[in-house]
């Protein structure tokens, strides 16, 4: 059974969406159907989650069966255990998003959730993937279902959207697919437990702008406006809270341990990069004149920041990025679902038009509060302890990167605030009306867990931020490329 979980945890979901794209049932069914499959998910998970050796920083729960066997490629997956949180925290936030969309009552329901159970499937797969080709194989499929969810579901503007998201996504899969197939066969393999390491900077420089497009991070980061703006709001919570996490986790798992001596080559320049795109991200997101802008730009600041963790090189680097990569994919998530349910009650998200809806409305305010207070990092928040050990980490490479990371983190704290004050305080605005009703019960629902699981980790942020890479040394042996 152990062997097959990171297969069930991929085969799960796709079984779902063709079992719904099938099935002659209601919209309201066909949303149960949808939430049941996910949350089966969500169970085969905490199975393989309690089954894993944190012990150890050996591919656990892998499978690998050839697939071409004359250019080494297979079907092979397994989870380490960065992998495990990164899994975990997807099938919670698309579970929590399929949730959303059942309550918002999505049109043409069998397609819908069809699309964003494949989307889940598809998302694990990115992240279990040990084998090169089929990463890309799982790093395309991810891209279909988000293609027609933005260009179906989304605004007004949604074909603009989805045409710049197509544009950027497609330019930078044919760099990563041609890094791919000249690596895999200057190695003989696409193997990447097999793999050995390369000193070759454009392959190099073409999974990073990739990743980097993904993300994103500043200059490659253009569709980010328009797609997050013109997107459902729980399809933006993915892009933001998920699929950012599968460009971050490319750097993590592909071009940091396969390039290492690239990687210190170019590593002041990729520190540049993320530390432009945590100041510009953060300016952006406090000038942003709407809930979605200040959410949208808050992401770009914290890939930037995530990344100087990743590029740091040290153990403390490391446990911090991958605990901010699951930490702001909650915390991103819970704040564009609360964006999309006051959207709904007020038909806005322009702070002009906001305010005062803390009176009467004590539902909303106490959760606005509660994960405006963790976005915050405050001292015993889980944000607060993976952007301490991310700047301890960065500090081993220079104080300057530490003192950039320091200052917009300050600058966070003010769009935050900024953010939760143009919703509860100030003078109710033209959009708000006494008769906006509090967050109801099925609403609470869908985020309250999503909050609980950030006040966990904020009582034990050590689950993860010291049991993500296994042994002591198992982060050095990851980044010099010999992690097996």
């Amino acid at each position: 059974m152990n062997a097959w979980l990171t297969t069930i945890l991929i085969v799960v979901p796709f079984a779902g969406a063709l079992v719904i794209a099938l099935a002659p049932l209601p919209r309201y069914w066909l949303g149960s159907l949808a939430t049941l499959i996910s949350l089966i998910e969500i169970g085969f998970w905490i199975t393989a989650a309690s089954k894993f050796s944190f012990a150890s920083d050996s591919l656990q729960f892998a499978q690998n069966h050839p697939w071409f066997r004359d250019l080494g490629v297979s079907y092979h997956v397994g989870q380490y255990a960065y992998s495990l949180w990164l899994v975990g925290v997807t099938v919670v936030t698309m579970a929590a998003c399929v949730i959303y969309g059942w309550w918002a009552g999505r049109e043409r329901a069998r397609a819908y959730f069809a699309l964003m159970l494949m989307l889940t499937g598809s998302i694990v797969g990115v992240f279990t993937a040990q084998d090169l080709l089929l990463f890309y194989a799982f790093f395309e499929a991810m891209l279909i279902p988000l293609y027609i969810l933005i260009g179906v579901w989304g605004g007004a503007g949604r074909l603009r959207a989805t045409l710049t998201f197509v544009i950027y996504t497609v330019v930078g899969s044919l760099l990563m697919l041609a890094s791919i197939v000249i690596f895999g066969l200057q190695q003989g393999t696409f193997d990447l437990t097999k793999m050995g390491t390369s000193s070759s900077t454009w392959l190099f420089l073409g999974f990073v702008a990739a990743f980097a497009i993904k993300s994103p991070l500043f200059p490659f980061h253009g569709w980010l406006p328009e797609t997050y703006r013109e997107s459902p709001a729980e399809v933006s919570a993915v892009l933001s809270g998920i699929i950012s996490k599968v460009g971050l986790y490319g750097l993590l798992r592909i071009a940091i341990p396969k390039f290492p001596t690239v990687v210190h080559d170019w590593r002041v320049v990729l520190l540049v990069l993320a530390s432009i795109s945590l100041v510009y991200g953060s300016l952006l997101a406090f000038r942003a004149p709407d809930l979605r802008g200040v959410i949208m730009y808050s992401s770009l600041a914290q890939s930037g920041l995530i990344v100087l963790g990743l590029f740091a090189g040290n153990d403390l680097g490391f446990d911090g990025a991958v605990l901010q990569m699951v930490n702001h994919a909650l915390i991103s998530t819970t704040l564009f679902l609360i964006a999309g349910m006051i959207e709904r009650r007020t038909s806005t998200g322009e702070f002009s038009r906001l305010g005062g809806m803390a009176r009467g409305r004590p539902a909303l305010a106490t959760l606005v509060m509660t994960i405006g207070i963790i976005s915050l990092a405050v001292p015993l928040s889980t944000s607060f302890a993976g952007e301490f050990l991310i700047l301890a980490g960065v500090f081993q490479q220079a104080w300057i990167w530490a003192a950039i990371g320091a200052g917009a983190i300050v600058l966070a704290a003010m769009y935050m605030l900024r953010w939760i004050s143009g919703i509860l305080h100030q003078d109710p605005g033209a959009a708000v009306s006494d008769s906006a009703l509090d967050l109801r019960v099925g609403e609470l629902a869908i985020v309250v867990p999503l909050v609980l699981c950030l006040l966990g980790l904020s009582a034990w942020p050590n689950l993860i931020s010291h049991r993500s890479f296994g042994g002591d040394h198992a982060t050095t042996t990851l980044v010099q490329g010999q992690g097996k």
